[in-house]
C-alpha cells in the first residue's frame, strides 16, 4: 500500500492554531514538551539520588516533592503527541523503520548528528526556559518579546547551518 500525501501545510496550522485555543480554554495554559522530558527525568534522578534533586533549585521544581511526573499534564500531553503521531503515521502507512539520511552521509553519521541536535536544542530549551512548542507557539500567541526573540534567533540559526549540512543530502 502506497502512502497517503501530507497533509496541506496551511490546514495543518489552522489545526495547530485550534489545538493551542483549547489547550488555553480547557487547561489554562499554552502547549510544551520540554517539561514533560525534563519532570520524567527529574523523577528518574530522584531515585538514583534524591539529595541532589532535592538540593538543587532548578531540579527541585520539576520535582514537586515527590509526586509522580504523572501529575503533570505535560506528561499526558507529551505522550499523546506521541501516541497521535504514531497512529497518524499507521493511518497514512507511512510507518517503517529506517534512517533518513542523504547519500554523503552514513546511518551511524547521521544518527550521531541527530543526537547532538537533540541535546543542542534541550540544552537550549532550559536555557531557554521553554522549548519550540512552549516559547515559540505558546509565548508567540501571547505576543510574548523572548517568544518573538527565540523564533528569530531559531530560524537564523537554521538558516545560518542549513548550507553547513545541506551536502550531507546532496
Amino acid at each position: 500500500m502506497s502512502p497517503r500525501p501530507y497533509w496541506n501545510p496551511y490546514l495543518a496550522g489552522v489545526g495547530l492554531g485550534l489545538t493551542l485555543a483549547i489547550a488555553y480554554l480547557v487547561l489554562g495554559t499554552g502547549l510544551g514538551a520540554s517539561g514533560a522530558i525534563t519532570r520524567t527525568a527529574t523523577t528518574a534522578l530522584h531515585a538514583v539520588a534524591p539529595a541532589t534533586v532535592e538540593a538543587n533549585a532548578t531540579m527541585g521544581g520539576y520535582y514537586e516533592g515527590g509526586g509522580s511526573p504523572l501529575h503533570n499534564y505535560l506528561v499526558w500531553m507529551f505522550a499523546g503527541v506521541l501516541a497521535g503521531g504514531f497512529l497518524s503515521a499507521a493511518a497514512a502507512s507511512r510507518v517503517r523503520v529506517q534512517v533518513e539520511r542523504g547519500p554523503r552521509i552514513s546511518a551511524g553519521g547521521r544518527i550521531a548528528l541527530t543526537l547532538l541536535g537533540g541535546a543542542l536544542a534541550g540544552l537550549g530549551a532550559r536555557f531557554a526556559g521553554g522549548c519550540t512548542s512552549g516559547l515559540a507557539l505558546s509565548g508567540g500567541a501571547m505576543l510574548q518579546a523572548g517568544a518573538m526573540v527565540f523564533v528569530m534567533t531559531t530560524f537564523g540559526a537554521a538558516f545560518g547551518l542549513a548550507p553547513l549540512l545541506k551536502r550531507a543530502w546532496r
